[in-house]
């Protein structure tokens, strides 16, 4: 009975993707071998605390138990409300025809003004992405560009149009 559990388990290992998981798994198998928890220990070169708690877990909840458990980290310091507070004013400075970049000295400084809360330029970027946002941009225009102007210099001949009599590789002699 244990030695076809260790088998099935072992056979779980191979096919598990996550490598904490895969060395719980093995752990647990060699205890269904018969081996003891300090050899276990010794062998993945891990805690033999972790050991008694990963056989623990398992037979308290079975496969399930070896889970990872989910890892907390710092809470954020923006609420979901002001996020999106965050991500219209980026859509809308995105989009605005006044031209400029929205740089992430920017996006800090607004952070700051309108919730007191100072940000890392770059969490900044961190923070964009997981908004959605990529920090790829077009080129920026300047407020006093004119179609006009840009028109009229479109037909100064550069010498650099392969069109142009006076460019062409094809020139007769």
């Amino acid at each position: 009975m244990n030695l076809e559990k260790s088998k099935q388990l072992l056979a779980l290992s191979r096919k598990e993707p996550n490598a904490r998981k895969r060395i719980r798994l093995l752990a647990v198998s060699l205890f269904f071998e018969g081996e003891n928890r300090t050899n276990i220990a010794k062998r993945l070169n891990t805690a033999r605390g972790s050991v008694n708690k990963w056989v623990s877990n398992y037979l308290n909840n079975g496969v399930t138990g070896l889970n990872n458990k989910p890892i907390k980290g710092r809470p954020a310091k923006l609420t979901s409300q002001q996020l999106n507070t965050l991500s219209d004013y980026v859509k809308q400075s995105a989009s605005s025809s006044e031209g400029g970049r929205l740089m992430g000295e920017d996006i800090a400084q607004y952070i700051y003004d309108q919730f007191n809360i100072r940000y890392h330029t770059d969490h900044i970027y961190k923070l964009l992405k997981k908004r959605g946002f990529s920090w790829i941009t077009s080129r920026s225009k300047h407020p006093k560009q004119s179609k006009e102007s840009q028109e009229a210099f479109k037909k100064v001949p550069s010498g650099n149009d392969p069109s142009h009599p006076r460019t062409s590789p094809f020139r007769a002699h």
